[in-house]
């Protein structure tokens, strides 16, 4: 689709137009659903994710190619009746696993009525970014729960920071209080974040395969670390009875400084492994011309 060649008139009747602008409504209510949640972390990670989608949609438009198929139409639009049926019923006070979902159904059904079931690889590469920002992070949370060994790590982290205290379970003992690790904190949320972040690096800045798993397992790592470092923070917190200070590290602004020291640290690796990699191919480069010469 030559958007650059359309006037205003012939954009309205191209067909690829109407898919842009049917994905990006979706987009807007999806993340307007999780602001008025005031899941401001999980917002500006949907952005992010968005924009690399919408970075890579941009870069090959005039290489996509759009066909309406009756039946892979008609499951698209039952797809996208269901996002816009569990974004209207379930009350936005609290975070639902059916929305988190949503924008992978959503956007699988606007790809099957843009381009049918043989053209949905044109999108594998931006199915597979959105699958990885929510759906992931439901299917641990449905079928495991790394809560006590989240507290178990933080308790051995204060143990040798020299601070008293005594594990129970998913609870934190400390002289003066404690804290209970339960699910939202167990890390999950941040391991999952780290991960599709790295499949976003993979796709956009692709480096040498055999990195591919380092760089999977590191993004986990790093995002279960750095939460861990979160509840050893709030349990020394609540341990000196700073209450005010706990409330901001776990449920306002603070809590969002970890998410972004977890990317960073994260984009750290990565941009050392990009180097790296580069490094390699110039040695391998430059090794093969020097045998390949006049002189051998």
């Amino acid at each position: 689709m030559n958007t650059e060649k359309l006037n205003p008139t012939e954009l309205m009747r191209n067909y690829g137009f109407w898919m842009w602008f049917v994905l990006s409504a979706l987009v807007a209510i999806n993340l307007t659903i999780f602001y008025k949640m005031n899941n401001i972390a999980h917002a500006g990670m949907s952005g992010l994710f968005w924009l690399a989608i919408y970075s890579m949609l941009w870069d090959k438009r005039h290489e996509l190619k759009f066909k309406r198929e009756l039946f892979p139409s008609i499951l698209g639009v039952l797809l996208i009746g269901w996002t816009l049926f569990v974004s209207k019923s379930i009350p936005t006070e609290k975070e639902n696993n059916l929305l988190s979902i949503a924008p992978f159904v959503f956007s699988l059904g606007v790809s099957l009525i843009a381009s049918g079931f043989y053209g949905l690889k044109q999108f594998k590469g931006e199915l597979l970014i959105i699958f990885f920002l929510g759906v992931p992070r439901v299917i641990l949370n449905l079928f495991t729960d790394i809560s006590p060994f989240t507290a178990k790590v933080s308790s051995f982290i204060l143990h040798y920071l020299g601070f008293n205290v005594l594990l129970d379970g998913v609870f934190i003992r400390l002289p003066q209080g404690s804290v209970k690790v339960y699910e939202g904190c167990s890390g999950i949320e941040s391991m999952t974040y780290v991960l599709g972040l790295s499949v976003i690096c993979l796709i956009m800045f692709p480096i040498s395969k055999k990195y591919n798993y380092i760089v999977a397992f590191m993004a986990i790592l790093i995002g279960f670390l750095v939460n861990t470092m979160r509840v050893v923070l709030m349990s020394i917190l609540v341990g000196m009875g700073k209450r005010e200070a706990f409330l901001y590290w776990h449920e306002g602004d603070g809590s969002l400084v970890f998410g972004m020291i977890a990317v960073i640290t994260f984009a750290g690796f990565y941009w050392f492994l990009m180097n790296r990699s580069e490094q390699n191919i110039k040695s391998s480069s430059e090794e093969e011309n020097f045998f390949n010469n006049d002189f051998f």
